[in-house]
């Protein structure tokens, strides 16, 4: 996999308004703040516009710091928390040794600094790195939540393409169309994705893969933004209906980003006028996913892809995601402060031993 430009930051800058550039970080003279570290992409950090983030928590005392992972963790700290989204370096690391290497010395840094509270767990977070994972967490929300009537569509892991036969053959506990997603949960080619309508077209499948079912839905998606406690609903344009069952309809390809963006607008998600609005998504079902998705999870930085199923009703999770972007979400940056402080809060509770170490959730993480 191609190095992306905008993997890591490149400056180890605090961006409350302190220079630190040249200088080791020690704590910001804002009397009684506490420190927070981001650790993001430049992509991810422009998409949330960290600097405006790190302004507005500036008069909240809690000062936000850009943590640059190409150099010694040590004298950028002390951090209370860090916030982080590792995806690039995490998937890098199963191939190229200097990713590996920055990920051992986050690790490194986050066991010798044991009162460090992480957002989120590393081996939560990388969980939803893979689909496989995260579709068989998925496949369970009938049984805990069969009281909400929230569900998710069959899925089959696709391990290998080299036996179209037994492919073909598997299918048969779906039901066309199906659409294919890529195994791992990031980067660009996880978006491109497509729309299989029978066993011929199984030929177009690129392993390692998931085939899942699709649901007719009217077009729309509904993103649900978590953040701690909170969490918001947002609508998205999605795929049209189809007629469901096999037909011989040729292999749609599509990147999930030109059909689901806001600004999204493409000849997929044309709806026919007679397609009646569906209702939205019952607040009572979404808060009793959000809370047991946490609790499963043990995180507090993630989102949910969720649809209505045009003909039962039914409240249908079709994707997980690690650290969104929190488009349309217009209280982010309170919500998350809120949560920041919270974590604090409890941070100081616990004594330091029983805070997180590399491998597990502090006593503060616990409960986010």
């Amino acid at each position: 996999m191609e190095r992306r430009k905008d993997a890591l930051p490149t400056l180890p800058v605090c961006v409350c308004g302190h220079s630190s550039v040249g200088v080791p970080h020690t704590r910001c003279l804002m009397s009684g703040s506490s420190r927070v570290g981001f650790c993001l992409s430049d992509k991810k950090r422009r998409r949330i516009n960290l600097q405006a983030f790190a302004d507005f928590c500036a008069g909240h005392g809690v000062e936000v710091v850009e943590i640059d992972l190409t150099q010694p963790m040590g004298p950028q700290g002390p951090f209370d928390v860090i916030v982080h989204k590792l995806s690039d370096v995490i998937v890098e690391a199963e191939h190229d040794s200097h990713s590996q290497q920055l990920l051992a010395n986050f690790q490194s840094f986050v066991s010798d600094n044991p009162s460090t509270v992480l957002l989120d767990p590393l081996p939560a977070m990388t969980q939803l790195l893979d689909r496989f994972v995260s579709y068989r967490i998925m496949s369970e929300l009938h049984n805990s939540l069969q009281d909400w009537h929230v569900c998710s569509p069959p899925y089959l892991e696709i391990h290998s393409a080299g036996d179209l036969s037994s492919i073909q053959q598997a299918v048969t506990t779906l039901s066309f169309p199906l659409i294919c997603k890529t195994r791992v949960a990031h980067g660009s080619l996880s978006h491109e994705m497509c729309l299989i309508f029978s066993g011929g077209g199984l030929a177009d499948v690129r392993a390692p893969c998931v085939l899942q079912s699709f649901v007719n839905h009217g077009a729309v998606l509904h993103k649900v933004f978590v953040v701690g406690e909170r969490h918001f609903c947002v609508e998205r344009p999605s795929l049209k209906n189809f007629h469901p069952g096999p037909c011989d309809r040729k292999t749609i390809f599509f990147n999930s980003h030109q059909v689901s963006k806001p600004e999204s607008s493409s000849d997929l998600t044309a709806l026919d006028k007679q397609m009646p609005l569906l209702p939205p998504p019952s607040s009572e079902a979404v808060a009793a996913l959000v809370k047991e998705l946490r609790l499963q999870l043990g995180m507090a930085l993630f989102g949910v892809d969720v649809i209505i199923n045009i003909h039962t009703h039914t409240l249908t999770v079709i994707d997980i995601n690690i650290f969104p972007g929190y488009e349309g979400v217009p209280q982010f940056f309170s919500a998350l402060l809120s949560h920041i402080q919270s974590v604090l809060g409890k941070q100081t509770a616990v004594s330091p031993e029983k805070n997180q170490t590399s491998g597990a959730p502090s006593a503060a993480a616990t409960s986010l």
